[in-house]
């Protein structure tokens, strides 16, 4: 007979197969590659198509302020037209530079990596105008570069100490340096708007003022009703649109395009060896000390506005590429190197916060300084185009600070007194200045007028003098003998009462 059957016992499902991670080359497990993280806004790579016209922007925000400390002091060392342009030329190159070294860094020493633009500041041309007046003939340059020049040594030397000094910058006293920047600069856009200077054909006429409420309203408009790409560039648009409008009026001055060189290759010491005369070096360290002031709130604002905080380090790294622009640049011809206010405007207005769009403004500049007559294009926008924008850029500033104060606790009747001390004391160089007529004569004399040559450095500053204020208030109600606050222990939640936090 044959055998019974066997009943085949049921089949065993198989495990899923594991995947066995790669080994290295050494025969050792390499890690699983994690999830790519978010990219912040500030380290953003844009397509060319959104980056170019954003750098664009920039450019025509910062290009008059720039070359302005070389239109004001060539004259006055005796420049000719020739050696003019080539200072204007290394004025662009440094602050090309200056701006590359700041947005991209170098290593962890130098570059705050923000979008953050330098450039030779218009602070410094007072005391710069005053040592040209006391040298003669051809030592009249060479001993502002050679100030200069020493100015920036002292901020390399100087500015880690900047940046220790955070901790006595809190909600209060950024806001009230923030709001400072946007409102004391707020008579350069109205000057823009009118003119340009007092001396400049048709000042204050009711076709300027038209031309820059034209550029105002265009931006407003882009801004109201349109959505993306178009409402980022809106300030291009319009300096454009206004620029249009200015060619039948007769506004638009093609002479600079005209008599501008080709080519201006960087030549050191070009307008001679830099000379040290220790009463020019005092001031312009005095200079240096409010360009630091400037600068370091400057960052502070980026920061806010790019939820990237500038912290200590931050700042030192930021401050040594001031330093680095201040020491080397006048090897060139080039000033004292600070931040640009209306550039945190157009960070703050459009909200593009990559660094590499303002990356890519520094590498323009830098060409700008090459070709001189690339540069003068960018000069045809008229003035008070740029009065219209500017209105916009300095008042988004203001709002930033505004915003900064907001955080800050505004029921504390110590914070109310620093605040209001503060921003009054920095208002007072605005609403108190020296008066003068088109032809330069003082016809008012400011609140400071007679007070020492330092004294009219730091004060006449509304962003220093209410800075100073600020922080000194901070550190008499906040520091100086105040008790530390009692904590008040929170009772524990249990996990179900727990609510998450954005």
């Amino acid at each position: 007979m044959p055998a019974p059957a066997v009943p085949t016992p049921p089949a065993v499902p198989t495990p899923p197969a594991v995947p066995t991670p790669p080994s290295g080359p050494t025969g050792r497990t390499e890690p699983t590659p994690r999830a790519t993280a978010q990219v912040h806004p500030v380290d953003e790579r844009l397509p060319a198509r959104r980056l170019v016209p954003a750098a664009l922007q920039h450019i025509a925000a910062m290009y008059a302020g720039v070359v302005a400390p070389p239109l004001i002091i060539g004259p006055a060392c005796g420049l000719d037209a020739r050696d003019q342009t080539y200072l204007i030329a290394a004025a662009l190159l440094i602050a090309g530079l200056a701006t590359l070294l700041q947005t991209l860094g170098l290593g962890r020493f130098v570059g705050n990596r923000l979008p953050f633009v330098n450039a030779a500041s218009s602070a410094g041309i007072g005391p710069m105008l005053a040592i040209a007046e006391q040298q003669h003939g051809t030592h009249r340059l060479p001993a502002v570069l050679g100030a200069v020049m020493v100015a920036g040594a002292f901020c390399l030397l100087v500015g880690p100490f900047f940046g220790r000094l955070m901790r006595f910058f809190p909600h209060q006293v950024i806001g009230v340096v923030i709001t400072l920047i946007g409102v004391t600069l707020m008579p350069v856009p109205v000057q823009w708007a009118r003119g340009g200077t007092a001396a400049a054909e048709g000042f204050n006429s009711p076709t300027n003022l038209a031309l820059a409420a034209f550029t105002l309203l265009v931006i407003i408009a882009f801004q109201r009703f349109f959505t993306g790409f178009l409402k980022q560039v809106a300030l291009l648009i319009g300096l454009v649109a206004g620029t249009l409008a200015a060619v039948p009026l007769g506004k638009v001055d093609t002479h600079a395009f005209g008599t501008a060189a080709a080519v201006a290759l960087p030549e050191p010491f070009r307008f001679g060896a830099p000379e040290f005369q220790p009463a020019a070096i005092v001031s312009l360290c005095l200079v240096m000390l409010v360009l630091m002031t400037e600068s370091s709130a400057g960052m502070l604002a980026v920061g806010e506005i790019c939820d990237r905080p500038a912290d200590r380090a931050t700042i030192t790294r930021g401050l040594r590429t001031d330093a680095f622009a201040t020491l080397l640049g006048p090897l060139f011809g080039s000033f004292a190197t600070s931040a640009f206010a209306q550039n945190v405007g157009v960070v703050s207005l459009t909200r593009v916060r990559s660094r590499f769009v303002v990356a890519a403004a520094g590498a323009t500049l830098v060409v700008l300084g090459l070709f001189p007559k690339l540069g003068a294009a960018v000069s045809l926008v008229p003035m008070p185009v740029l009065g219209g924008a500017g209105l916009v850029l300095f008042g988004t500033i203001a709002v930033g600070g505004i915003r900064s104060l907001v955080r800050t606790d505004l029921d504390s009747a110590p914070n109310i007194v620093i605040i209001a001390v503060s921003l009054a004391v920095g208002l007072v160089p605005l609403v108190a200045p020296d008066v003068r007529d088109a032809h330069g004569t003082l016809i008012t004399p400011g609140i400071y007028h007679d007070f020492p040559a330092w004294a009219q450095t730091i004060l006449g500053s509304g962003i220093s003098a209410g800075a100073l204020t600020a922080v000194l208030l901070n550190l008499l109600f906040h520091h100086l003998g105040a008790r530390r606050p009692t904590p008040i222990p929170t009772p524990a939640l249990a996990p179900e009462q727990a609510v998450a936090v954005p």
